[in-house]
């Protein structure tokens, strides 16, 4: 099957994923889908009972592709392929999600001080009845942190959201003693294997 691609869908509300599409030049539009599901709702999140993290990543990416393609389907729009990702943390094999309050933030921080933990994101994209991905893995290690900067961390709230408890391209970047792999893939869309990806479905990148 061969592809002539002059733009892809973003199946993600993120505004660090779009930058980051822009950053390599990539001519995109935000799908939204949550009204255009049958059950009006976004893909449930959850982690399945033993699930492994890299298959968590797979499997959330891989439907939330699946449900922008939906969408762009059942509003008769121009198909293009649809890329989306998910990110999750790791710490000794438990997934580390999203904290969602302040408490959560503190909690995660804590884990995480003087460790090393694994940041994994995938990349999924769909067009028809072809689905592809990639799972990128980086290591991080942060140094000792102090009780006194983990509640300033979690008070200034800029990691509400994000996995693990923290967002690396913000304040959080001064806690990161080391990393081994993809800082892209850590703010959310590993720009590496996206373009390869983008490049198995037609589309030019660079």
């Amino acid at each position: 099957m061969t592809f002539d691609v002059k733009r892809i869908y973003l199946a993600s509300r993120s505004p660090r994923r779009r930058e980051l599409l822009k950053q390599i030049g990539v001519n995109f539009e935000v799908v939204q889908f949550r009204e255009y599901l049958p059950r009006g709702a976004d893909v449930d999140e959850a982690s399945l009972a033993g699930e492994l993290a890299e298959d968590y990543v797979k499997r959330i990416a891989c439907a939330k592709a699946e449900a922008g393609w939906l969408c762009l389907v059942h509003r008769r729009l121009r198909r293009f392929p649809v890329l989306a990702a998910d990110t999750t943390a790791a710490l000794e094999g438990k997934i580390i999600g999203k904290p969602g309050k302040r408490e959560n933030v503190i909690t995660m921080l804590g884990e995480l001080s003087g460790r090393e933990h694994r940041v994994l994101t995938s990349v999924a994209i769909k067009f028809e009845d072809k689905v592809q991905f990639s799972v990128s893995t980086t290591l991080v290690r942060f140094k000792e942190l102090t009780d006194e900067e983990i509640a300033h961390y979690a008070a200034a709230g800029e990691a509400l959201d994000k996995a693990g408890g923290y967002a690396i391209q913000g304040l959080a970047a001064a806690f990161v003693a080391g990393i081994d792999g993809s800082f892209s893939g850590v703010m959310g869309l590993p720009l590496f294997e996206t373009a390869q990806l983008l490049r198995d479905f037609g589309y030019r990148v660079l």
